[in-house]
């Protein structure tokens, strides 16, 4: 088995003691889990769920563009929650990345890192053979 770590090129993620993702094999990608932060490690959103989505699916295209994937690609999303009934309030607001019809699971968990992130979301994508 090969395994490659893939960073995203914003220095809060770099000094992580983890990798965004990893490549294994070439032809998978699993990432970290990833929360609501801009580039400085502050939390995007506090209090707004649909604020964290679209910044944790940002960092999801960027660490899967660095892989040489993308959301057409994503074969497995894991999306933890702190408020269910907030999550389904608006589903489109993240299920609009789903375009190649991932397996999903959504769960409620009673906190995460801290109490301002609402939403913890980590995947798996297929790296297509010509990505390189």
């Amino acid at each position: 088995m090969t395994r490659e770590p893939v960073d995203i090129d914003v220095e809060a993620y770099k000094a992580l003691p983890y990798a965004s993702a990893v490549k294994v094999n070439g032809s998978v990608l699993y990432t970290a889990g990833f929360t609501s932060r801009d580039d400085a490690g502050g939390v995007v959103g506090p209090g707004d769920m649909a604020k964290q989505f679209e910044q944790i699916f940002l960092r999801l295209g960027q660490v899967a563009a660095a892989a040489g994937t993308s959301f057409e690609d994503m074969a497995k999303v894991t999306i933890f929650v702190t408020d269910i009934d907030r999550a389904y309030a608006d589903p489109e607001q993240w299920r609009r990345y789903f375009i190649g019809r991932p397996a999903s699971t959504l769960v409620e968990v009673s906190r995460l890192k801290s109490p301002e992130i609402m939403v913890e979301i980590e995947a798996v994508f297929h790296i297509p053979d010509d990505a390189g």
